[in-house]
Formats: structure tokens, sequence, C-alpha cells
């Protein structure tokens, strides 16, 4: 993990802890961080099963094995 140090929005900070239920600054950060990689992801895959299921190339997009991590 890095150790970092930069001015953060205190009222978006605020917020974002209340709305994550988080105790820290750290602990908002990360949980705020990794939320929105999770988000950002899912949107990225939505938008790839939209595009391929408007084409009809639903069976061109890359399987996953379910029971692999």
């Amino acid at each position: 993990m890095s150790n970092v140090s930069f001015d953060i929005d205190d009222d978006a900070l605020s917020e974002a802890s209340e709305l994550l239920g988080t105790n820290t600054a750290e602990e908002t950060v990360n949980l705020a961080l990794r939320e929105t990689v999770l988000r950002l992801r899912r949107a990225q895959a939505l938008a790839e099963l939209a595009e391929a299921g408007a084409g009809g190339g639903a069976d061109d997009l890359p399987h996953k094995d379910p029971h692999r991590g």
C-alpha cells in the first residue's frame, strides 16, 4: 500500500464517509476508490454487452469460467 499526502475536499470526504459508512479518511478514500473501479468496470462490461447484443454478436464476447477468480 502506498503512503501519500495531499489535500482532500473536507465536504466531499465527509459526505462520502456518511454514504459509505466509514469511520476514517483512509477507510473512506480506499473504499471510494474500490467502489469507483468496480462501478466503472461494470459500466464498461454493460456497454460492451449492449454493443455486442445490438450487432447480434453476443457469441463473440470473451467467456469467463465462473469457477475461476
